[in-house]
């Protein structure tokens, strides 16, 4: 339930209950004001608006802001994915289809294959393609003119982007996790376009354990609603949340059984940390990269687990969230 990574599921919801504006979307104000004065100067000036680079953990609206983006541009959104894109003709060929003005979405950009990113210098800097015809002696390179577009970039690794790319976005957003009352007022309008009745205090109850993440949030909106409709009269109460939530083994700050079970481990097994990601994921029977994606930056961020250089260590505050006896019983944590 609480894995981030869009879904076949979330493909129904998010597409309807997507904002189309930035006065609609909720969150995010200083990346949302920023936006807003970059689009009204593209737009005053009649170009392009300059390309954009969203990273941040999945969940948080990416995609939702490429499409607000050429919304508010007044231009069409075209949306592919990095590992969609294998050869250097296959993004050629979707640059060659653009028309002026149009807003091209890359998810997960950091996938691209070093030769397809090749393409997109050219591309992104003097809105042109080179493209080499022929092979040996009599192979001659021509170049086509493309027409002005932006390209939005999403990734939830900015980390792994090549510099020479990520030097080639004039505009750079790092998206936040969502307050409570961001996810508050998210959850009341989702519930009002999905005609759900819910009460205050059940959209509260969703909203503080949706770890921060408006995908969650919906989901979870969806998964309560039906628990609601089958167990009780359709309406959304603090009671029928709390209830569905809880049957859902999400506890009232996110957490999920992996998580719990991550935080036990540590402190059960290897004395709190410091432990390496590793061999934390070896003693859990799960993958690396599902770790550290999924359900490590929640648990930095609620301050759960902190990161040091020997390895990954267990709070004060996991402790205490675990019911257990911290072994510093002074207050102060052991030494890292």
């Amino acid at each position: 339930m609480i894995n981030t990574e869009f879904t076949t599921e979330d493909q129904g919801i998010e597409n309807h209950l997507r904002p189309r504006s930035l006065d609609e979307y909720i969150g995010q104000q200083k990346a949302k004001d920023m936006l807003r004065v970059y689009i009204d100067a593209a737009r005053s000036r009649g170009e392009a608006l300059d390309h954009v680079l969203f990273y941040g953990p999945p969940g948080l609206g990416k995609t939702t802001l490429a499409g607000i983006l050429a919304h508010e541009m007044g231009s069409e959104l075209k949306i592919t994915a990095g590992p969609a894109i294998e050869k250097p003709g296959e993004m050629a060929a979707i640059l060659n289809n653009l028309k002026d003005g149009d807003v091209l979405f890359v998810d997960e950009i950091h996938r691209l294959s070093r030769q397809v990113e090749e393409v997109l210098y050219p591309a992104m800097e003097d809105y042109a393609i080179d493209i080499v015809i022929g092979k040996g002696a009599s192979a001659r390179s021509i170049r086509l003119d493309l027409p002005h577009f932006t390209l939005v970039g999403a990734t939830t690794r900015a980390g792994l982007l090549t510099a020479p790319l990520r030097d080639r976005f004039g505009v750079i957003h790092h998206l936040e996790f969502y307050t409570e009352e961001e996810l508050l007022a998210i959850i009341l309008r989702s519930a009002s376009v999905l005609q759900v009745e819910i009460e205050k205090g059940g959209a509260r109850q969703i909203a503080s354990r949706s770890r921060g993440t408006p995908r969650l949030a919906n989901r979870f909106l969806k998964r309560v609603r039906d628990f609601a409709q089958v167990r009780y009269d359709g309406v959304i109460t603090e009671r029928v949340a709390s209830d569905a939530l809880d049957l859902l083994d999400v506890d009232r700050l996110g957490l999920d059984h992996t998580d719990r079970r991550i935080l036990l481990t540590m402190i059960e097994k290897f004395g709190g940390g410091p432990v390496g990601l590793e061999t934390l994921a070896a003693a859990l029977s799960e993958d690396v990269g599902t770790l550290e994606d999924v359900y490590e930056p929640y648990l930095l961020k609620t301050g759960f687990l902190n990161r040091t250089p020997r390895g990954r260590v267990a709070t004060r505050m996991a402790y205490d969230h675990m019911g257990l006896a911290c072994p510093c019983e002074s207050g102060v944590e052991k030494p890292r």
